[in-house]
């Protein structure tokens, strides 16, 4: 045996079983981006800290930088724990230890750990390695970046002189659904892997009995908290909408029973988009299916026609926002055939509560429906400035929203005059 496979026969022993399939996905190089989310003593942070120590140790062109959103926290999280990785792995006569600036130095191959903060951006954009590239990268704490943005900018400015990177991405799910890590992860890229773990597959005398305790005292007297902070559930702030929600592929068999489609259109307004929902609603077992979406601003009729075209290809029935008759009748000059939806008084809330209540469950395919993954599932009460939550719904982020609720209409219309037929009966 190699001193290559006894190392990695060393990591596994090293690793929770929970990340045994993502370490051969990153020895095997299948993908670029690995973003971890979990809850605390997940050992996620222990794991990404293994895996840019071994990978350094085998390619002597690889570097490393690891990052927090604020620098001064630099020292007592990702520095401590890629020393830690060095000294499990029994390496720390081969590695270089600097203080000041903070650095650590593979003295075989001369390769280099930096640290950065992302709190002075211009330090980020100045970052320069003498030898090799920065193949491994690493957010951690995630949540507390500023956005998609503030990575995207750093990664411009990292993922140079390369041909193969890894960036680790590592963090705590806030509790909001509307949290941009939270919502970032609903979205899917081939060369992406989410992954999430909890300190369940952690064996125990890693955690400590008392870490046992501790968890398991939470989960009896306050299962949310327990969910959140154990178990890294983003579990919401008590004003999401739709607890309802189920976000996974639709198959194909599925589909194919799918006997009565249902399109819904919100017409986009200046920076607004517009957004067009293709779904089924089973109304026995009140679960509605979302499997074809448009989306996007600045979608001329012409071009909004041409997209819904290939999610409609037998010109079925489109209810669509009556507020804009013009784009209708566009439209319908283009050869769709599409229809205003007739509102009333009440058919916001009736329809908000038709949808949260009365459907059982809402399937979105996150592949096809992306953005009406990402809204369905963010989409929160607001508070007012004493911290109670305001009586409306809030009239933002909702356009796929908006577009399903007009295509139910009729569904909900007639679910209307049952509930007032009844109670004219007295029987609610």
């Amino acid at each position: 045996m190699t001193s290559q496979d006894q190392t990695q026969v060393k990591l596994t022993s090293l690793i929770a079983p929970s990340f045994y399939d993502l370490h051969w996905d990153i020895n095997e190089h299948k993908h670029t981006h690995y973003k971890l989310a979990g809850g605390r003593g997940s050992t996620k942070s222990s794991f990404i800290s293994l895996e840019i120590i071994l990978g350094m140790m085998q390619d002597p062109m690889a570097n490393s930088i690891a990052m927090r959103k604020v620098g001064r926290f630099l020292e007592e999280s990702v520095f401590e724990q890629l020393r830690w990785a060095i000294d499990v792995l029994g390496m720390a006569d081969k590695w270089k230890v600097r203080l000041s600036p903070l650095g650590l130095t593979y003295i075989p191959f001369g390769n280099r750990i930096i640290f950065r903060g992302a709190d002075d951006p211009q330090k980020t954009k100045s970052v320069k390695i003498k030898n090799g590239y920065f193949k491994y990268i690493w957010f951690e704490e995630r949540a507390e970046f500023d956005g998609e943005e503030e990575e995207r900018t750093i990664l411009q400015s990292l993922m140079r002189g390369g041909s193969e990177y890894c960036v680790f991405y590592s963090w705590n799910p806030p509790k909001s659904m509307n949290s941009w890590v939270n919502q970032d992860v609903l979205q899917s890229r081939d060369d992406t892997i989410v992954h999430h773990s909890d300190y369940r597959t952690v064996p125990e005398d890693w955690l400590g009995e008392q870490f046992i305790i501790e968890a398991e005292s939470l989960k009896e007297t306050k299962p949310k908290a327990y969910e959140h902070e154990y178990l890294g559930i983003a579990t919401g702030t008590g004003g999401q909408v739709f607890e309802n929600v189920t976000v996974r592929a639709i198959t194909e068999e599925e589909m194919a029973r799918f006997d009565r489609i249902y399109q819904g259109l919100d017409f986009g307004f200046g920076a607004d988009p517009a957004a067009y929902e293709k779904m089924y609603y089973d109304g026995t077992r009140k679960r509605l299916f979302l499997f074809g979406e448009v989306y996007g601003v600045r979608l001329g009729n012409t071009k909004l026609a041409s997209k819904i075209k290939v999610f409609n290809p037998l010109n079925c029935m489109i209810t669509a926002d009556s507020e804009d008759p013009r784009s209708i009748d566009a439209l319908n000059e283009l050869g769709l055939r599409v229809e205003g939806a007739k509102k009333g008084p009440g058919s916001v809330d009736f329809g908000m509560e038709f949808l949260s209540d009365e459907v059982e469950e809402i399937v979105i395919d996150q592949k096809r429906c992306p953005n009406a993954a990402r809204e369905f599932t963010g989409y929160e009460l607001e508070r007012d400035k004493s911290g109670n939550f305001k009586g409306s719904y809030p009239d933002k982020d909702n356009h796929t929203i908006d577009a399903v609720r007009y295509a139910l209409e009729n569904v909900m219309t007639r679910r209307k005059a049952k509930v007032r037929k009844k109670s004219a009966y007295g029987l609610y």
